[in-house]
């Protein structure tokens, strides 16, 4: 299908497109809504610490306590707000991916050929297939070029089929795949009303199903939740047979229970990962499955291609070879105004004629800009008047392309063929003598960077095409050697992923003296090559073996990189892998983090991916590591604060009931509490910026916890040292210590006082724990505003709390003098200097480990 058929074709105008899309509506099929606002109120609900909330504002109203209830009620509603909007942060950053990852479709309109989204095809469109794209729409061909088409989602069949105009079976279904060849269909079905539509299944969408991170924490949680019971249960019992008072008592449980259950932290394992899917895209990365931020962060080996990832994907013609085997003619283009000899014009000839009319490889289009600067006043460059009426595709089998042309009426055709030298060896059936003599051609060209292709010609008459290329009687024409420079920033990518502890293992289709070369230049460590070829030769335990020592894999096919993923996969490794084209699918979904590109991808490598990059940099897949270690590291301190707050608030609750004191905690004072840890959590912590050596530490250990043993020992030591300088502010209101208080403050002052150190001790977690290890005074001049505006915000809500009469009457505070403020203060900077001394021992001891 040429450009000359496209150009007699109108299809739709712009305003019948318009006006079929808005009385049908979009090309979609049905997804799960949005959630309503009903629906999460509901959800809300059903979370313990909302429903405790709830419970202990009707009960204070039960008890006749309206000022208690109401101020209660007015918190809840801060809480319900806050939590929408961390809430609609994330689903807005989710919808944001799934708008920006939607499928394009090409279509032809007002006789123009346009890009569309895939939404906006309409019913009457003419949509233009291409390998690698989706069918967007359900359709009848009208014409069709060498077209395989993919339909095993619609039938489980996994052998692509062959579709033609002229077969009984000439439709195309959506949510299809294009493997092989072009075609032109017109639209009779979209959304809905499609087979696919009928069907009830849904592509391309953006999944957020319940990460192992999140299954873990979720165990975590319900174990706490069980204990938290059995203790509420325990100590309703016996505060009501204490005191007969059992409402009392019942408010105290609930004070009991939302002080210790730790429930942020699914809403951190929930908005961490959704903001930091909005990041990536930031730095050029989209994401299509949220589960594989967690994964991203602790890749071990990074599998990337070379054209367009490492190199800038610019090709240019910049050598040529021809003539006899032995003393071949060499011409270097070293400018483009470099003149080209007569003898090497067929040379570039053909490998234009094997190329696509409208090229979109940036190799091909290297032959198409070569000839219109060498071949232009020349009969070798041709026009509309040849047409191409037969092509055979590159294959694993056969690693060249040869098309057929039909230049006037008659049944003469020209066949071009160009590919891998060692493919077109074969076709030409050269010699033994001659193969090793161009050998020796190709390694000299590929030692200086350069992708080396061979082209071939050959005649034929009629139309009775052979089913191989191989049965032409091809003439070897000679070899062409193009220059796809290296991006610039390539270098300290790699740089960056050798201290990070990531190996980098090149996989190319290209010779591999070039890869060699190009591997040297981006600082790629030394290693083995290894062949496709050789791979072909090797046992799974044999290459299991070898893969540790490879650094570059060169004239790898794709069905090849399934095989590489999986090898060192069994090594114990988290393999990040690249791709590009229809057949990269499978290796992409079986890596742990399959990437596909953005610009040249095909819609099959997007789909399987489970991140894009849009500008195809592979130094846009090292920031997307960068970006997933912080999210790891920001989750990891945030959870550690979350432990370590609730002891002292758990403390706060518990103390007075099992030593029978006025009780200082209520759930009032927890949901006031809640207003400052929510946002500490979702908001300080995950606007964190990354640590300065995130990318000189190992990758991450993928089998150990998120919140393991030593963080649990760590927050809970952090914990006891907020509580114990608590405990020191309460005896000294009580008098109970030398110097303290006389006479005794009253309860009001006491609890005051109380919640005075706690935020004090609460900001010191936050500063605290932003800190790498024996990092604590360069974290301070690291900017995070989150961090200190919520600080600010927690002493704002204290101070109002003592200070406007109606809010300290609701939460039985009262003003402090200068000496009891003096003393929390003092309490309050003891816990920080406590923290800061515990992390420097703990960083001296790790210091002195061998």
């Amino acid at each position: 299908m040429t450009q000359n058929h496209l150009n007699t074709l109108e299809g739709l105008s712009t305003v019948q497109a318009a006006t079929r899309l808005a009385e049908d509506g979009p090309n979609d099929i049905t997804q799960t809504p949005r959630r309503s606002l009903p629906r999460r109120l509901l959800d809300m609900l059903r979370q313990p610490m909302f429903a405790l909330l709830v419970a202990a504002a009707v009960l204070y109203m039960a008890l006749g306590d309206l000022t208690e209830g109401l101020t209660l009620g007015v918190f809840v509603l801060a809480v319900l707000v806050l939590t929408f909007y961390q809430e609609g942060k994330s689903e807005a950053s989710i919808q944001a991916l799934r708008d920006l990852t939607q499928a394009q479709a090409q279509v032809i309109r007002s006789g123009q050929k346009l890009q569309v989204p895939a939404r906006n095809v309409v019913t009457g469109d003419l949509l233009v297939l291409s390998e690698g794209d989706r069918v967007a729409a359900d359709g009848q061909l009208l014409n069709a070029n060498n077209l395989q088409i993919d339909e095993s989602l619609l039938t489980g069949e996994s052998v692509p089929v062959n579709k033609s105009t002229d077969d009984s079976d000439n439709a195309v279904h959506a949510g299809s795949f294009v493997v092989r060849g072009q075609g032109l269909a017109r639209v009779t079905a979209t959304g809905q009303r499609s087979q696919i539509g009928r069907i009830g299944q849904s592509l391309g969408q953006l999944t957020s199903g319940t990460t192992p991170l999140q299954a873990q924490t979720a165990q975590l949680v319900q174990r706490l939740a069980i204990i938290v019971l059995v203790l509420c249960i325990t100590m309703v019992l016996t505060l009501g047979l204490r005191s007969g008072q059992w409402i009392p008592a019942l408010l105290s449980g609930i004070a009991l229970a939302m002080a210790i259950l730790p429930e942020e932290y699914p809403v951190v394992l929930t908005i961490f990962p959704a903001l930091g899917a909005h990041r990536l895209t930031r730095e050029g990365v989209l994401t299509r499955r949220i589960n594989a931020i967690e994964t991203l962060g602790a890749t071990t080996v990074l599998c990337t291609d070379k054209t367009g990832t490492l190199t800038q994907n610019r090709m240019t013609v910049t050598a040529m070879a021809v003539g006899s085997a032995d003393a071949p003619l060499i011409a270097s283009l070293a400018t483009p105004t470099t003149a080209l000899p007569q003898a090497f014009h067929p040379l570039l000839e053909h490998a234009i004629l094997a190329s696509a009319p409208e090229p979109f490889d940036p190799m091909e289009t290297a032959f198409h800009s070569s000839g219109q600067t060498h071949l232009a006043q020349t009969p070798h460059l041709h026009g509309d008047d040849w047409r191409l009426v037969q092509s055979y595709a590159l294959s694993p089998q056969l690693k060249a392309m040869s098309h057929v042309w039909q230049f006037d009426e008659g049944l003469d055709r020209v066949v071009s063929a160009k590919g891998a030298p060692e493919a077109v060896m074969d076709l030409c059936h050269l010699s033994e003598a001659d193969q090793q003599a161009w050998s020796h051609t190709i390694d000299s060209m590929a030692a200086q960077g350069l992708r080396v292709l061979a082209v071939a010609q050959s005649r034929f008459e009629g139309n009775d095409w052979p089913e191989t290329a191989h049965a032409f009687a091809f003439e070897w024409l000679g070899l062409i050697g193009l220059t796809d420079p290296l991006r610039p920033e390539i270098p300290q990518a790699m740089a960056e992923c050798q201290s990070a502890g990531i190996r980098v293992i090149m996989i190319t289709g290209d010779y591999p003296a070039t890869a060699q070369v190009i591997a040297q230049q981006a600082g790629l460590p030394p290693g083995q090559t290894l062949t496709g070829d050789a791979l072909d030769q090797l046992s799974d335990e044999a290459l299991h073996a070898l893969l540790p020592q490879v650094s570059v894999c060169a004239r790898i096919s794709p069905h090849q990189k399934l095989r590489i993923v999986q090898a060192l996969q069994a090594h114990g490794e988290v393999v990040t892998m690249t791709g590009d084209g229809v057949n990269d699918a499978p290796a992409l979904q079986a890596a742990h983090v399959g990437v596909a590109m953005g610009l040249r991808g095909t819609d099959v490598a997007r789909e399987a991916a489970d991140l894009v990059l849009v500008d195809d940099n592979f130094a846009s897949i090292v920031r997307g590591i960068r970006v997933g270690r912080r999210i790891f590291g920001n989750l990891q301190k945030s959870m550690r604060y979350i432990f370590a707050i609730h002891i002292p608030i758990a403390g706060i609750a518990l103390a007075p009931m099992v030593m029978a004191w006025p009780a200082l905690m209520l759930p009032l004072h927890v949901a006031l509490l809640e207003l400052v840890i929510d946002p500490a959590c979702s908001i300080a912590f995950e606007n964190e910026p990354a640590d300065a050596n995130v990318m000189q530490r190992p990758p991450r250990d993928t089998r150990a916890a998120l919140f393991g043993a030593k963080d649990i020992a760590l927050a809970l030591a952090q914990g006891l040292l907020v509580l114990a300088c608590v405990g020191l502010s309460y005896a000294w209101a009580k008098g109970w210590i030398k110097g303290g208080a006389t006479p005794a403050l009253s309860e009001e002052e006491t609890r005051a006082m109380v919640f005075v150190t706690l935020v004090l001790g609460y900001a010191a977690l936050i500063v605290v724990n932003r800190a790498p290890p024996g990092q604590f005074l360069a974290s301070l001049r690291v900017p995070n505003p989150s961090a200190w505006g919520v600080i600010l915000m927690a002493w704002a809500l204290v101070v109002l709390g003592m200070q406007w009469p109606w809010l300290a009457m609701a939460l039985k505070f009262a003003p402090l003098t200068v000496w009891p403020w003096a003393v929390a203060l003092g309490s309050g900077g003891l816990s920080l200097l406590a923290m800061v001394s515990l992390h420097w021992l703990l960083d001296q001891h790790q210091a002195r480990r061998p």
